[in-house]
């Protein structure tokens, strides 16, 4: 995974064959390196389809989830293990390099209460399975830290590599995302510092989810602790434009954060490009 890519959300949230033919030429045309598919429904998904056309247009692609509550790591790792293992297989099949995600849970899974050993230990257990099944795919598997409005159990770089250490599978990696860390890490720079060891992965999303460039994100802040680290992996481009009822509750993403998808690429996508270019990432 390297490169620049952009989150399917920019044009659909819904990977059905209709979702791929809109969305793999459009970030073709803007010259992206890999695409970032979100797996809400794996039933929907035709992966002979999506991996001809990505074979077509010359790009690369990873999936994402979060669970669906039912299958929340912390409660249910038996159905959390199921459920990741049928989004790697789908993943695998339509020639994606990588799962990750809120992998470890569910957006929206808060109890109100602090986190648990219990629920710790049920998610170490359940992301230990699907690391080894990953392994056997040959497929990257990577866990995302989100804030605390949206999941109370991994918030942080920190807590991301301590569970990857406590695990001990040298195949798990660390998705961060500027948004999330915008809120949790004492400062970004150290979030990334933290998981320098185990990190392949990064949402470039801005601190309102909309055009990067025209928030509170320190962008110089976030490319220089990369280059820093001498950064090799994946660099995606996070805005929510196209947002299913069920996601935007989970999100809280109440009102528009841009005014158009073009709007975040002409904008957002050359700002990112040459903060990257600047620091040397690309």
């Amino acid at each position: 995974m390297q490169g620049f890519g952009v989150h399917t959300s920019m044009w659909t949230m819904h990977w059905d064959r209709d979702g791929a033919e809109v969305t793999i030429p459009a970030a073709a045309r803007y010259g992206m390196d890999f695409i970032e598919i979100a797996l809400l429904d794996t039933s929907v998904v035709d992966t002979a389809h999506t991996r001809s056309l990505l074979e077509k247009h010359d790009l690369r692609a990873v999936c994402s989830l979060g669970l669906p509550k039912e299958n929340w790591c912390s409660v249910n790792p038996e159905g959390a293990i199921a459920h990741l293992k049928d989004a790697m297989d789908t993943a695998k099949a339509m020639g994606a390099e990588a799962l990750s995600g809120v992998t470890f849970g569910g957006i929206g899974e808060r109890t109100g209460l602090p986190p648990t050993q219990p629920e710790y230990d049920n998610v170490a257990r359940a992301l230990e399975a699907a690391a080894g099944h990953a392994r056997r795919l040959g497929i990257g598997f990577g866990i995302e830290p989100v804030n605390r409005y949206e999941n109370h159990l991994i918030n942080t770089a920190w807590q991301a590599r301590d569970m990857i250490e406590r695990i001990g599978a040298d195949n798990i990696f660390i998705h961060l995302d500027t948004y999330h860390m915008n809120i949790e890490e004492k400062g970004i720079a150290n979030g990334i510092l933290d998981a320098r060891d185990h990190l392949r992965y990064i949402h470039l999303s801005e601190s309102d989810r909309g055009t990067p460039g025209e928030g509170c994100c320190d962008w110089d802040a976030v490319f220089g602790a990369l280059a820093a680290i001498g950064y090799k992996g994946g660099m995606a481009m996070e805005s929510f434009i196209n947002m299913p009822p069920q996601l935007a509750y989970g999100l809280s993403v109440w009102r528009p954060v841009a005014n158009s998808f073009e709007e975040v690429m002409d904008r957002g996508l050359p700002f990112l490009r040459n903060k990257a270019r600047q620091y040397r990432l690309i």
